[in-house]
């Protein structure tokens, strides 16, 4: 049973005319070693308060490579949702959905009635804005409309596209910061559409960019995505972007090891604007993350988590969870897109090739008795640029693993699946989740209200790379990256974890 609207009905939580309050219990385990090295582990609980505005603002999400593949099939989607646009297919009519999408597509258990499991929509548990009310703008360094960058893409139906033209044609992206010593040569032909300028130069002009942008829209607030080419890592010296005040002097002094990714991240800080990085180079250089700190402005990464990654983050789990020990993950992707036209180059694939190796990290953690402390699965990442398959790109792996008594088990997977719709609806959810956790704030008891850390772990579950605080475990797994947003959202309305006990039934 779906319950698109509910309340609840506690003591604990206040309706009011802007904000939901809620008093909450938080159960927690402490673990701690005595004098005598006995292991103790104390049950905890610790009184919170959260509130949630429930105002919503008129939302604003500029994307960096707007033109590009993902920026151009997300604005495309949102639009035929808003306008009710159908289209034929050799399948038959086809509508407009947000299918993908955790806030719009999910659900999540409430309770049980007479028997029956209740669920409610994601985007019910607390207010959030529409998709077809956010304005879209952006930059990209390639001069095309979004209704050529649509065609150009060849991600959606030609039918669709015929009717999204007039929608889109008159959208433009702002001119972008390119430097072709980031991203693969096989680039400039589309560099038409540049920021000039020292580095110093194109982040004032990129705040200009944004400020211009708010104002003509008349938006509330403005989110800013990078959904643009993967770029290689940064170096990360000491003096150069280690500090805060190191970052901000090399971009003074025009470094050229400051990548564009991480302009845009400064030029937002520098307006107050939430930044994700949906690509897996290392944007977020220690002073960058600092500077963001300092200022508590929202960042959040890295590098979407959607097909090929997902799917590990998921099976690793289970596997490892289950007592069976992963020996080696090898995953070899195929794609023709300009996302792999660009990882076609030695130094942006290396990028790409962190973030996916990485996933499994905190999984192996978990349990020493399958490894011993240093061991890990052999784990190998190809990419592959073939440009007949276009979008639709293929993902192979083969897990191996060791079972009972010396035994080997393989689990051999092919996923093809279309990369910019699937990472469509993943740049929906972040900029959704991303405005509505900057309105909430929570406590401690005695303690002041505030909001949550300007590094928004909470958006883990999409992000193949996950950003962390310093001192914070990075959490790969997606059941529990998911656990953890959903049921930081269920305290927000007084209710607890969902713990599947079922004890009413037992």
């Amino acid at each position: 049973m779906l319950v698109d609207k509910f309340q609840v009905d506690s003591p604990d939580v206040e309706y009011g005319a802007d904000h939901i309050t809620s008093q909450y219990n938080y159960a927690n385990t402490k673990v701690d070693r005595d004098a005598n090295g006995k292991w103790i582990v104390k049950p905890i609980q610790s009184k919170y308060e959260f509130r949630t505005s429930t105002k919503l603002p008129k939302l604003g999400v500029m994307l960096v490579g707007w033109g590009g593949n993902n920026g151009s099939t997300l604005t495309a989607g949102v639009l035929a949702n808003k306008h009710g646009i159908t289209w034929m297919t050799k399948d038959g009519l086809k509508q407009p959905n947000y299918f993908g999408s955790l806030t719009q597509a999910a659900t999540l258990r409430l309770g049980n009635y007479k028997g029956e499991e209740v669920f409610t929509p994601f985007k019910s548990l607390l207010p959030m804005v529409k998709p077809e009310e956010i304005v879209f703008g952006g930059w990209d360094i390639s001069s095309h409309n979004l209704a050529d960058a649509m065609e150009r893409a060849q991600v959606l139906d030609w039918e669709l596209q015929r009717q999204l033209v007039p929608h889109m044609k008159e959208q433009v992206p702002l001119p972008g910061i390119y430097d072709p010593d980031f991203i693969a040569a096989n680039q400039d032909t589309r560099a038409d559409n540049i920021i000039k300028g020292t580095r110093s130069e194109q982040v004032e002009q990129v705040r200009q960019q944004i400020r211009t942008f708010k104002e003509e829209q008349k938006v509330d607030k403005v989110i800013v995505l990078w959904t643009a080419n993967t770029e290689r890592y940064s170096n990360v010296m000491n003096g150069l972007n280690d500090t805060a005040e190191n970052l901000l002097a090399s971009i003074e002094r025009d470094e050229t090891e400051v990548a564009p990714s991480s302009l845009y991240a400064v030029a937002c800080i520098k307006e107050g604007v939430p930044f994700i990085n949906g690509a897996p180079q290392n944007t977020f250089v220690p002073g960058l993350v600092d500077y963001a700190v300092q200022k508590n402005v929202l960042i959040a990464g890295d590098d979407f988590k959607s097909g090929q990654t997902k799917m590990k983050s998921v099976l690793v789990d289970f596997l490892v969870g289950a007592g069976i020990k992963p020996t080696s993950i090898v995953s070899y992707n195929h794609l023709g897109n300009n996302d792999g036209m660009n990882l076609s180059a030695p130094q942006t694939f290396r990028s790409k090739e962190i973030s996916k190796s990485n996933v499994v990290d905190d999984m192996v953690a978990s349990n020493s008795i399958l490894y011993k402390p240093g061991e890990h699965p052999d784990h190998v990442v190809v990419i592959k640029y073939v440009p007949n398959v276009g979008d639709s790109k293929r993902a192979m792996d083969e897990y191996m693993s060791e079972i009972f008594m010396g035994g080997h088990n393989t689990i051999s997977m092919h996923n093809v699946c279309e990369d910019s719709l699937l990472a469509a609806p993943i740049i929906l959810d972040l900029v959704l989740l991303a405005e509505l956790t900057s309105r909430i704030q929570f406590k401690e008891e005695g303690k002041e209200l505030h909001g949550f850390h300007p590094v928004a772990v909470l958006l883990s579950y999409l992000a193949k790379a996950p950003l962390v605080p310093d001192g914070t475990p990075v959490v790969n797994a997606l059941s529990k990256q998911r656990a953890m947003l959903e049921n930081t959202f269920r305290a927000c309305v007084g209710l607890y974890p969902e713990n599947n006990m079922m004890l009413e039934f037992k």
